[in-house]
Parts: structure tokens; C-alpha cells; sequence
């Protein structure tokens, strides 16, 4: 009878423990994307959000926007 006890108790614990790690693991957000836009100076892709933009052309820099536009 006392073996049945320990047993139990055992299977209780891991499964008290196997809950707690299930409840504490962070959330994993999904990562958010945006659009990959490519320069019109050297064709290198980049995200939309650090291109510069002029004459409705994406740029990878400003330097590449000036050598652009002369």
C-alpha cells in the first residue's frame, strides 16, 4: 500500500512540475514582416522602412539617391 502511495505522489509532482514549465514559457509573438523593396542605384533588397524614398524610387541610402538622380 505504501508503494502505491509513493507512486502516486511521484506521478503527482511531475506532473506539477510538467504544468508549472507549460504555464512559464513565454509566448512567442510572431514576427511582424514588411515589404522588401530593391534600390534603383545597386539593386540591393531592403526593408521598406529603412529605404529612402524619392521620385517614387526606393534608395538604399541617400548617397545612392543623389548618384541616382544626377
Amino acid at each position: 500500500m505504501s508503494r502505491l502511495i509513493l507512486i502516486i505522489a511521484i506521478v503527482a509532482v511531475v506532473y506539477l512540475l510538467i504544468r508549472s514549465f507549460r504555464k512559464q514559457a513565454p509566448q512567442q509573438d510572431k514576427p511582424t514582416t514588411e515589404d522588401m523593396v530593391r534600390c534603383a542605384h545597386c539593386g540591393v533588397h531592403l526593408p521598406r522602412g529603412e529605404s529612402v524614398e524619392a521620385d517614387g524610387q526606393s534608395f538604399c541610402g541617400a548617397e545612392h539617391r543623389d548618384a541616382y538622380r544626377k
